[in-house]
């Protein structure tokens, strides 16, 4: 099931799109189901986090029930598309987790090529990076000269949870969504830590929906990638991880409580531009396309 969060006169609802690329409106749906068994209509992805699982198997037998009488379908490229989620906090990040982007960066910073962490590096991006499918990004370029793009899975925590075992990690994730890791690198550079280059407005591109994990499969062996104008940049497999969702989750939540509809970004592989010969960053007018199997395309563009 891929959920996502659309907006009908700025009002927001809650969406299903099918396999054809079709809306479905869900809160008008349960609005014209009295006995839909819900203690609250949800608006958007996170409203159904919050209501849990048996939310969500409710939602399943009400959608199989209607069949044919869908209400209110709207084809994806049609909506007001919005970001499927808010974080209520700071989305966390996972840094240099594919081996090859690992090389790539050491390479670009002068720095001895397999010199890999022992840890995973995390650090975060502010709510107000966050901006949905078909969003502007801003270039911000009285800011930086390096503005760069990653493709990034990225899960979304279904249920609180602290010191979750490896073993038991993906029972905590509600689904899965896309995340662009736009990073100004110079300012990255400049401040000796991650959380400025991270955290411009607009540089957190999200959606365009959350896929249930029982929709995923195994999160470990996903294609990601992302084009920049139509030209390939990144295509790589999170099998390609060092450190796997379940590892991630597992080290994240140590001592720190995960709640629901927390985002955790697992990292980027190869191809970013301030590594490539020349640089190859984002300019005003380029059009990214971050990809996921089984999830879908968010796709954005860079405006002054």
């Amino acid at each position: 099931m891929k959920f996502l969060s659309f907006a009908i006169d700025n009002q927001p609802r809650l969406g299903l799109l099918t396999d054809e690329d079709q809306v479905v409106d869900l809160t008008m749906m349960l609005r014209s189901t009295p006995d839909h068994g819900l203690i609250a209509i949800p608006e958007r992805v996170s409203d159904l986090i919050e209501a849990g699982d048996e939310a969500i198997l409710r939602l399943q037998r009400l959608i199989s029930e209607k069949g044919s009488a869908r209400q209110s379908l709207q084809r994806l490229d049609e909506v007001n598309v919005l970001p499927p989620l808010r974080p209520k906090k700071n989305i966390y990040c996972v840094g240099r987790n594919y081996r090859e982007h690992i090389i790539e960066g050491n390479i670009a910073n002068g720095r001895p090529a397999n010199a890999f962490p022992e840890a995973i590096e995390f650090f975060s991006k502010p709510p107000t990076a966050v901006v949905g499918h078909r969003a502007n990004v801003r270039r911000h370029a009285e800011l930086t000269n390096s503005l760069d793009y990653e493709v990034e899975l990225a899960i979304v925590i279904g249920k609180r949870g602290t010191d979750i075992k490896r073993a038991d990690a993906l029972n905590y994730v509600f689904g899965y969504t896309i995340v662009n890791d736009i990073t100004a690198r110079d300012l990255q550079k400049r401040h000796g830590q991650w959380l400025k280059g991270k955290s411009l407005d607009t540089t957190c591109p999200m959606g365009p929906v959350v896929v249930h994990h029982s929709a995923v499969g195994d999160p470990n062996n996903l294609n990601v990638g992302l084009k920049v104008n139509g030209e390939e940049r990144q295509n790589e497999n999170t099998s390609s991880m060092i450190f796997s969702i379940e590892a991630i989750i597992e080290q994240l939540s140590a001592g720190l409580t995960l709640e629901p509809g927390d985002v955790i970004a697992t990292g980027t592989p190869k191809g970013v531009g301030f590594a490539m010969s020349p640089p190859g960053c984002l300019e005003i007018g380029d059009v990214v396309s971050a990809w996921v199997e089984r999830i879908g395309t968010l796709t954005n563009t860079i405006v002054d």
